[in-house]
């Protein structure tokens, strides 16, 4: 259970810090000068933010239940398929060299993306979705 637990301590956190409250609160100066492409709009910037900070709410049920010793598997699959989905696109434009005009700061934040992303994933599966196969292997 600890396993699971880390993982969504970790995934809060890493959402919240470096993509909600960047997203939600930063202005959009701010935002272009990390080296975040000009928007003509900051509206779906800013939604992506608030439907990020939606899926922490949804993890922290999770979490909740991890530290009772329960396994919620509905926010459990949610992160697994939004993060196992972010991994390969995100992947997908790095390795085709889309941020290579962007600032390195967005840069580094795309790449650690890329690394959190699938750890993130890794964790849920092995943590989540799969321990209580594993549980009741054992019995």
């Amino acid at each position: 259970m600890r396993g699971l637990i880390w993982t969504l301590r970790f995934k809060i956190a890493a959402t919240v810090l470096f993509w909600c409250l960047p997203l939600i609160v930063l202005p959009a100066a701010w935002l272009h000068a990390a080296g975040l492409p000009e928007q003509p709009s900051m509206l779906f910037l800013r939604l992506l933010g608030w439907a990020y900070l939606a899926l922490c709410v949804g993890y922290s049920f999770a979490l909740q239940a991890a530290l009772r010793g329960e396994i919620a598997l509905g926010p459990i699959w949610v992160g697994l398929v939004s993060n196992a989905g972010a991994c390969v696109i995100l992947l997908g434009y790095g390795v085709q060299g889309a941020w290579t005009s962007w600032g390195l700061l967005i840069q580094f934040l795309g790449w650690s993306s890329v690394l959190a992303t699938a750890l993130i994933t890794a964790g849920l599966g092995y943590f989540g979705v799969y321990a209580p196969q594993r549980m009741h292997a054992h019995v």
